[in-house]
């Protein structure tokens, strides 16, 4: 029998277009990231909101087949890293915002026999917006188990060689789309978060920064940028957006372009679309004429040692 549970964490997305709006609900409804009115209305006006924005967001998803492909990569990383690690380990999947969630994967563990659990965010960078906020889910759905579950939490990995290793490996691919890769710039493209959370000591900003860098020592002699995307709502967000900066560029003469998305390590709604989509076009019409992005790192083999490595290190300090 598996002695550990291996509980991959990610956002998730709708399985198809009617599933939009209770993706979205199920955002809004959460107060570890957006605090809306008191608690008693938040899920009044969660549903408000995300009946508001499905309209918005529903044509996006039907350009990249009507669903969010979430789901099926992570359970392709989840079976990868079942596989790697051998007969010791199970892997299992907790969707944040849809299935399956944070109780049915504790279901599913403890119908296995098992009871402890290495928690493994799939989110390199720390912020409370994501790792934080399904950390906090795990110990609430625990808590109120009959269950006593054992939990090891891995909570960044930002730094860690084979993940910088895996995303280096995405950007010579990418590069190797080019005619004359000395031509190329790189524009690093990381999930945007309101401002007042760095303020108030997230340090997701400052992982990111050394993500870049420790990328970058292995491209020397590339010009890169960094910026951020998705950014929603009135306050103020990390800069700079990664519209400006490619309008920036443009306006500055480059001509060849790679995105490197590198806060997602899969592919979804805001690679296949916002990148793929809303931002090549803008890069295009701001006169950028080669615009790649790199690979989402998806199940790629140097992003699976990455894991293994992390839940070894996790369990009783082994290393693979």
């Amino acid at each position: 029998m598996p002695k550990s549970a291996v509980l991959l964490l990610q956002m998730g997305g709708p399985d198809n277009l009617d599933g939009i709006e209770p993706f979205l609900y199920n955002l809004f409804c959460d107060r570890d990231i957006i605090r809306i009115g008191p608690a008693f209305l938040q899920p009044l006006l969660a549903r408000m909101i995300a009946r508001r924005r499905t309209g918005k967001v529903a044509p996006h998803y039907e350009m990249i087949g009507g669903r969010s492909p979430l789901r099926e990569l992570t359970d392709c990383q989840a079976a990868a890293l079942e596989q790697s690690l051998g007969p010791d380990y199970r892997c299992f999947v907790a969707m944040r915002y849809s299935s399956p969630d944070t109780r049915e994967a504790l279901a599913a563990i403890q119908r296995a026999g098992i009871s402890r659990i290495i928690a493994l965010p799939l989110y390199p960078h720390f912020s409370k917006a994501t790792t934080g906020s399904s950390l906090n889910e795990l110990r609430r759905v625990t808590a109120q188990s009959s269950v006593r579950f054992e939990l090891q939490l891995i909570e960044d990995y930002h730094d860690h060689p084979q993940y910088i290793r895996a995303l280096a490996e995405k950007i010579e691919k990418g590069l190797q789309t080019f005619g004359d890769r000395n031509q190329v710039q790189l524009l690093f493209t990381a999930h945007g978060l309101p401002r007042s959370f760095v303020e108030a000591g997230d340090p997701y900003l400052e992982q990111i920064e050394a993500t870049a860098r420790l990328v970058m020592s292995h491209f020397e002699g590339t010009c890169h940028h960094l910026a951020f995307q998705s950014r929603a709502g009135p306050v103020k967000w990390l800069e700079p957006s990664t519209g400006d900066k490619i309008r920036e560029l443009g306006a500055s003469g480059v001509k060849q372009l790679l995105l490197v998305p590198v806060s997602f390590v899969s592919d979804h709604i805001e690679t296949l679309y916002e990148i793929d989509i809303e931002l090549r076009q803008l890069a295009l019409a701001n006169g950028i004429t080669h615009v790649e992005r790199t690979e989402a790192l998806n199940d790629a083999p140097a992003f699976i040692d990455c894991l293994k490595e992390l839940v070894l290190q996790a369990d009783t300090g082994r290393t693979a």
